[in-house]
């Protein structure tokens, strides 16, 4: 039997990341670099094991991932997509505890357009009375 791959595909503002999970002991490992190297702050560190922590399945899998585009939080935004809906390929049963936690979701929020007329999106040039 070939060996199980569980594949998610991750989204947020500008990042695009691609998820697989491997059974094995917990190393995640983003482009090429282990997530200690890749990611440095805590918090995003944090943020991409929460689909992990919360099915309690942190030790049970290896993520492999390649994500582009957007910067780092993004990026780890991404990443959690991908994590959370490559978890759901590999047991649905954990559907109820992502939902709850919003990790299924795609976050929406994206940057707004600049408008003409306009310094940015809506920064408005500065108004002199002469």
């Amino acid at each position: 039997m070939a060996k199980a791959r569980f594949y998610g595909t991750g989204r947020r503002k500008k990042s695009i990341a691609r998820v697989y999970l491997v059974p094995g002991t917990g190393k995640i490992t983003i482009n090429k670099r282990d997530i200690d190297n890749y990611l440095g702050l805590e918090t995003l560190k944090v943020i991409v094991r929460q689909p992990l922590v919360s099915t309690e399945t942190v030790d049970k899998f290896d993520a492999i991932v390649n994500v582009h585009g957007g910067g780092y939080t993004g990026q780890a935004g991404a990443i959690r997509h991908g994590i959370a809906r490559a978890l759901l390929q590999a047991d649905a049963e954990y559907r109820p505890v992502l939902k709850k936690a919003g990790y299924l979701t795609r976050d929406p929020r994206m940057k707004e357009r600049k408008k003409y007329g306009l310094k940015a999106a809506r920064r408005a040039p500065q108004f002199s009375k002469r």
